[in-house]
């Protein structure tokens, strides 16, 4: 249910359910998981682009699976909730920065699984961003932390509470989609270059800090960030780095 090849130091994965429009699956969700958990400590492996064969990104569950939700027992809804919760936490905290390519419509858990990349490339008018969860008597509850990270609670009010459906340009404008292009994919790939000119090492440490500190009152931050600081010090691009910049 997914595809995967690397070039040029850029991993890409590719959701491959383009007659299901690449709706979420659990045996999509597993392919994810453990593709992401392969290739995460790779040396070769600089940038990860997510993106959807076909037509659409991700249109969110898939039908038959919903179907299916309702004969499930409580405990093996959160069993299935878990599972759902790890793929977006792995991506999240993927040691790599990560690119969603969003090719089509990108619904309700496919929209959260754009908004746990680092970047989401979009057309400005193809692509569709929405959380359509409350029209079905649903809540977007696992993606919606991810949401209000990104464009803060006024925004993610007025897409989780509505389920409005958004076009590229407009979810450009409240700050969820980063880049907007005619050509996502020659797009998201400029961006993974520009990206691979920076250290592996720094970028890493910066993820991490930029998680970690958005939860942190002002003196913890900065605490956490000075050893943060101490252990970038010790490392070879630090040094590198050091070199090339005194020499010009």
């Amino acid at each position: 249910m997914i595809k995967y090849f690397k070039e040029n130091g850029i991993a890409n994965l590719i959701l491959n359910r383009p007659e299901k429009r690449n709706a979420l699956h659990p045996q999509m969700v597993d392919a994810i998981i453990q593709k992401l958990d392969e290739i995460k400590n790779l040396e070769n492996i600089k940038v990860l682009i997510l993106t959807g064969e076909g037509k659409s990104f991700c249109a969110g569950a898939d039908l038959s699976y919903l179907n299916d939700l309702q004969n499930n027992s409580t405990i093996e809804n959160e069993i299935d909730s878990e599972k759902l919760a790890k793929m977006f936490i792995t991506i999240y905290n993927f040691p790599k920065p990560t690119i969603a390519a969003v090719n089509g419509s990108a619904i309700a858990g496919g929209c959260g699984l754009a908004s746990v990349c680092d970047f989401i490339v979009a057309h400005p008018s193809e692509s569709k961003f929405g959380y359509s969860e409350v029209k079905i008597g649903f809540i977007p509850a696992i993606v919606s932390i991810f949401l209000i990270k990104k464009v803060g609670q006024g925004a993610a009010n007025k897409l989780l509470l509505t389920g409005d459906i958004i076009t590229g340009n407009y979810a450009h404008q409240i700050g969820l989609v980063d880049y907007v292009s005619e050509d996502i994919m020659s797009e998201s790939k400029n961006l993974a270059e520009k990206l691979m000119q920076n250290s592996d090492e720094s970028m890493s440490l910066t993820k991490k800090m930029i998680h970690s500190i958005s939860n942190m009152n002002i003196e913890d931050a900065v605490n956490y960030c000075i050893r943060l600081n101490t252990i970038s010090r010790s490392t070879k691009d630090f040094q590198n780095g050091i070199k090339k910049f005194l020499n010009k």
